[in-house]
């Protein structure tokens, strides 16, 4: 009899144990659903947003392409308008400046025909004027030319008496006369300067060589030219090897 109160008491405390547990898993379930339920919800709405978001991100790289597209068009314009202005700046000043020269050019003209208003004389007579001082002065010119090469034959020739007359006479040379050395020839010793008649070298004339002002030796004109002049190198007075490029003053410039 004890046994059989006792499996009935067992049994009944089991099936209140179940029942405790079913009552508490059943709760469990629900709060599951419900945050299932509730992590749907958030997950619906999350990947509206993200759709939503990914739609306003292509609309923004779309905005910024056609912003940058504007830009690019906007600087080109701009840099177009820029050389433009600097084109035109330019070509206004240069305008400015043909403007006031050619004032100048009118105020000169002006002043001169004032001037030739108040001689009394016609256009034609000053055309005439003009033409006459032009040929006096080419003429001129023409008997300066004829003057200088009198003026050279006449020193030759004095030269020339003079050394007759004194054995050993020295021909000076003009006291700015400067030139150089242009050919060498150390076997025979002799030089090609770049002076001549026309700066007033004369034959037998002596010219000091140099280098950084030092004496290098001293030579004897042989023979002249126009412009240029052969020289020997005067024995004794060899200091140095002659090289091309040397300067030459003379030995003996005329007072």
């Amino acid at each position: 009899m004890l046994r059989r109160i006792c499996l009935v008491v067992a049994i009944l405390a089991a099936l209140a144990a179940g029942g405790l547990n079913f009552v508490k898993v059943k709760e469990k379930i629900t709060t599951l659903v419900t945050e299932r339920n509730d992590w749907h919800t958030k997950f619906t709405t999350a990947d509206a947003d993200l759709n939503k978001a990914k739609k306003n991100l292509v609309k923004t790289e779309a905005d910024l392409k056609q912003t940058k597209d504007t830009l690019v068009a906007t600087t080109a314009a701009k840099d177009a308008a820029v050389k433009k202005a600097d084109a035109e700046t330019k070509r206004a000043s240069e305008l400015a400046d043909k403007l006031t020269k050619t004032v100048q050019e009118r105020e000169e003209a002006k002043a001169e025909l004032s001037r030739f208003t108040g001689t009394g004389l016609s256009v034609e007579r000053i055309l005439a004027f003009d033409k006459d001082i032009k040929q006096t002065k080419a003429a001129l010119d023409e008997a300066n030319v004829v003057i200088v090469g009198l003026q050279r034959e006449l020193t030759k020739t004095k030269t020339e008496l003079a050394k007759y007359k004194e054995f050993e006479y020295i021909v000076p040379l003009p006291p700015n006369l400067k030139g150089m050395v242009v050919v060498t020839d150390p076997k025979w010793d002799f030089v090609v300067l770049d002076v001549g008649e026309d700066q007033g070298v004369l034959p037998d004339s002596e010219l000091l060589v140099n280098r950084n002002g030092k004496l290098v030796a001293k030579v004897r004109v042989t023979s002249v030219q126009k412009d240029r002049c052969i020289a020997n190198v005067v024995p004794g007075w060899k200091l140095g090897e002659v090289i091309e490029g040397d300067q030459v003053i003379p030995a003996h410039p005329a007072s």
